[in-house]
This record gives C-alpha cells, structure tokens and sequence, in this order.
C-alpha cells in the first residue's frame, strides 16, 4: 500500500470513526437515560436527528435501544470496512462487509466503555467541579454497567472495583467476541 494508500486508509478510519462513535453514543445516551437538558446530550440529539427522525419512522426504539441509531452507526461500521478493503485491492461482498461491520461495531462500543469508564475513574481523583455537564452525564453513562457489577463485588470500604472488574470484562469481550466475528468476516470474505 502506498503512501496516498495509507492517507486515506487514515482518513476512512478517523472519519467513519467519529461518525459512528456519535451515533453509538446517541444510542447509549438513550440507553443508559441521560440527561436530555444537559448541553452535551443536546449537541448528540441535534448532531444526529437530521439522520434518525426519518429512520425512526420506519425502525422505533425498542426497549430504551435506539435501534435507528445503532443501524447507522452498523452501517458506517460497514462502509468503512468495505473502504479500507477497496483500498488494499479486495472487494468484499455484503455479508463479509455486514460481519465485519458488526465487530467493528462492537469493538468501538466496548472501547467507548473502557474509555468512558477510565476517564471516570481519573476524573474522580481530580474532580473539583462536579458542576459541569461531563461529569454527571459520565456517571449516567457508565452507572449501568458498573452497578450490577457493584452488586458482586464485596465493599471494601472506600474503594470501587467495579471499574477494574469492568474494564477486564471489556478486554475480555474484545478477546472473545470481537476476534472471532472478526475471523469469520475474513473467512466469509475469502470465500
């Protein structure tokens, strides 16, 4: 792959990542019932009606899941994979871009996750302003993941192993979810 090769293999990456990471994050928004007043939530919500208010139409929210959205975010998830394939000169068919799609999907959900539930763990030491919109809209986000683990934890006074306990699931989930849907997308798309 050349230099121009990789440029825009660069730029399909970034862009299709920043583009479906705003729908997933709409999706988990909804999800985890953020906020709608906080002003970060409004920018996602304003960001990505345009697209979702038609396609909601025809695919509604089912069971606080935003399917509308996450439907999107497959397939730019799908789109990127087909591009960066067309770029190192094989053409995949729709099933490999959809399989591949969906582990790149889920493997930028769970690196949402371990990203949000690191930058809460960090804020959490420095936090001074607990005032400003990220802060409760990164409890709300990461809340529903680390409260059922909370549950299973023994207290150990001031300190929360959920978020260590949580970002090993994450690692985990990238091993043996992700990997092997991955591998079939390879194996489908070799034929």
């Amino acid at each position: 792959m050349g230099y121009l090769a990789q440029a825009a293999a660069l730029l399909i990456e970034i862009l299709c990542g920043l583009l479906a990471g705003l729908f997933v994050l709409r999706a988990l928004l909804q999800w985890a019932r953020a906020n709608f007043h906080n002003p970060i939530s409004q920018f996602f919500y304003r960001a990505t009606n345009p697209v979702l208010m038609p396609l909601r139409r025809v695919l509604p929210p089912w069971r606080g899941l935003d399917l509308a959205a996450l439907l999107v975010a497959l397939v730019i998830c799908a789109l990127k994979v087909w591009l960066l394939a067309a770029l190192g000169g094989m053409l995949l068919g729709p099933i490999a871009s959809a399989v591949l799609g969906s582990a790149a999907l889920l493997d930028l959900l769970l690196y949402l996750f371990f990203w949000l539930i690191l930058v809460r763990v960090v804020a959490s030491f420095f936090a001074t302003d607990t005032y400003h919109p990220v802060f409760p809209l990164l409890m709300q986000l990461t809340e529903p993941v680390l409260a059922p683990l909370r549950r299973w934890l023994p207290a150990l006074g001031p300190f929360d192993l959920s978020p260590l306990l949580a970002t090993l699931l994450i690692l985990l989930a990238q091993v043996l979810l992700v990997a092997p849907l991955q591998d079939l997308g390879i194996q489908l798309a070799r034929g």
